[in-house]
């Protein structure tokens, strides 16, 4: 039994768990954190339970306060993240300071009579969404640049499967409700839905695994939980593929030369092999990573290099700039980068994303096998095989009839006007079954919906230009995989396009959208909170089939306990 210490004398980060520990107790206690129904099944899931959680931190916070080193407990955290492919909550260490994220100004709204263009690059990252939970599940709220309200929406699949048109690899779909905190305001969602490719469709993958094994890995959440990632992928792959595994510490080497994906033994073998320990020098494994992948390149077939680390580059080229500049340089070679980040207290989140973005891949987070199966199992098409690159969304608002927007999210993936029609312009990448949300509050001329102060000379629209039918019309312009000239869809949005009764969808997303202002404490949180969040999402559940939804309730009630609200 442990001996009995004050909590003065504790160890401080067991301290901030009993605190938040405590404080999650007592919601539970008053029935704010809400659990599964007897008749709820989740096929093949494990559903979270938030006073599991609560009991499997309180034991974690005694025994680091025992000994924060203590060699058994890191060995029953390991166990209980790689005992079954079915572990769904992060692997409960307590949560430490020293990451790196971003600073985000959530985008304002914006008068159309001053700028009725709104451009943006799509981004189908969900990076943001599993930090997020991974702070609140170890009792601590996220910092508010951690929320990127995009990758909170965008965590979740919106979408009808198979639903590409004839003509486009996707098909572009648009929905306008009234807002749900606002009775005057409206919401038009964008929803982009790339088809579905089963595993037996998806060309040859050519993947080299680019590892970081330095000493800053060494961690139950990192090195260990990102080798038993690493299987769940593998075991997916055929004698058509190709494995490579490159490691880098204070120096790149290479782990597996490039190998058949059914040579599975030859391929766990290595990976078993992997340990931490050393500098980081990251540049030198990407430099080496892109050449192997060169080396065993697949003519139109998927040529990707996955980056796994914490971001902690140290040794060799460290500035941000110039490693984007590295990745710039290499992506025309047909090689994608893709990123995956593991760990916390020193994890480089806006390093992860910004390599991602600029090497036409996508930034996944992994704070458990759980999300290690949603990311490299579930869609793993979605994560390896892209179907259309550089695509942007531009929305041309009418001034006749709307008077304001704000697009929620997307703030460091903005473009300027011009940029929609330049095909040397970089964007975002689409990933086949990916579904993409983007989320625009609007307000219409006249209404009490808008929120900027009247002008007193605020010019007018010539009269030959006025429809007071038409709200937006909403262009989608993107490449297809190995093309280099870019197709545009369009859509016209009109007044008679709004719905009295949104969908499933739209209610979720607006549901999402909301805790994320919340989370950073923004306006639209302020008038609407977990209690209207938590409704508005459970009648928004859907078929729910892997409990994705109902976990997002879940952190909702957690985050909501941790900020003190009833």
């Amino acid at each position: 039994m442990l001996r009995k210490r004050s909590l003065r004398s504790a160890h401080p980060t067991a301290l901030a768990v009993l605190i938040a520990t405590t404080t999650l107790l007592l919601a539970c206690t008053q029935e704010r954190l809400p659990s599964p129904r007897a008749d709820e099944s989740i096929t093949n899931e494990k559903h979270p339970n938030p006073v599991a959680l609560v009991e499997e931190l309180a034991v974690v916070g005694q025994a680091a306060t025992a000994d924060s080193n203590n060699v058994m407990l890191k060995q029953r955290v390991m166990a209980s993240a790689v005992l079954h492919d079915q572990v769904s909550m992060p692997i409960p260490l307590p949560a430490t300071q020293g990451d790196n994220y971003v600073g985000i100004d959530s985008n304002p709204i914006t008068r159309v009579s001053d700028q009725p263009v709104s451009t943006f690059g799509l981004d189908v990252d969900s990076g943001s969404y599993a930090v997020v939970r991974r702070h609140i599940t170890h009792g601590q709220l996220p910092p508010a640049d951690a929320v990127r309200t995009e990758e909170l929406i965008n965590y979740f699949n919106y979408g009808t499967r198979h639903s590409a048109d004839s003509i486009h690899p996707f098909a572009l779909h648009t929905e306008l409700a009234t807002a749900p905190w606002h009775p005057e305001r409206y919401l038009l969602r964008i929803g982009v839905d790339a088809a579905q490719e089963s595993r037996d469709d998806l060309p040859s993958a050519n993947l080299v695994f680019l590892i970081d094994v330095s000493g800053s890995m060494n961690a139950p959440d990192k090195l260990p939980l990102l080798k038993s990632a690493m299987r769940l992928l593998t075991r997916k792959l055929d004698g058509d593929d190709r494995v490579t595994i490159v490691t880098y510490a204070g120096h790149a080497a290479v782990a597996l030369e490039p190998t058949p994906g059914n040579e599975a033994s030859e391929i766990h073998a290595a990976i078993a092999q992997l340990g931490a320990g050393g500098g980081t020098h990251g540049s030198a494994g990407l430099r080496e990573a892109y050449r192997l992948a060169r080396s065993a390149f697949i003519p139109d077939g998927i040529n990707r290099v996955m980056l796994a680390t914490d971001g902690d580059f140290n040794v060799g080229e460290t500035d941000h700039d110039a490693l984007i500049a590295l990745i710039e340089s290499q992506r025309d070679s047909g090689v994608a980068l893709s990123t995956i980040g593991f760990g916390q207290g020193n994890y480089n989140d806006h390093l992860m994303e910004q390599l991602a973005d600029h090497g036409n891949g996508n930034y996944a987070y992994i704070d458990s096998l759980r999300e290690a199966r949603k990311v490299l199992d579930q869609q793993l098409g979605a994560t390896l095989f892209t179907v259309a690159h550089d695509a942007k969304i531009q929305v041309e608002f009418n001034p006749a009839t709307v008077a304001e927007y704000r697009l929620i999210g997307y703030e460091n993936r903005a473009l300027r006007e011009q940029d929609f029609n330049n095909d040397r312009v970089d964007a975002g990448d689409i990933g086949a079954g990916h579904t993409v949300t983007a989320l625009y509050e609007i307000a219409l001329v006249g209404s009490e919906g808008a929120q900027l102060p009247t002008r007193r000379f605020s010019g007018t629209t010539p009269v030959t230009a006025i429809d007071t039918t038409s709200l937006a019309d909403v262009r989608l312009r993107y490449k297809r995989a190995h093309d280099d000239a870019s197709e545009l869809m369009t859509r016209l949005i009109d007044r008679a396009d709004a719905v009295d009764q949104p969908s499933e969808h739209l209610r979720f997303a607006a549901s999402v959208a909301a805790w994320g202002d919340w989370l950073r404490d923004g306006e639209v949180g302020h008038q609407f909170g977990p209690k209207a969040i938590t409704a508005l999402a459970r009648g928004a559940l859907g078929a729910d089939t892997h409990g994705y939804r109902r976990e997002f309730i879940d952190l909702v009630s957690l985050s909501q306990a941790l900020k003190g609200q009833s």
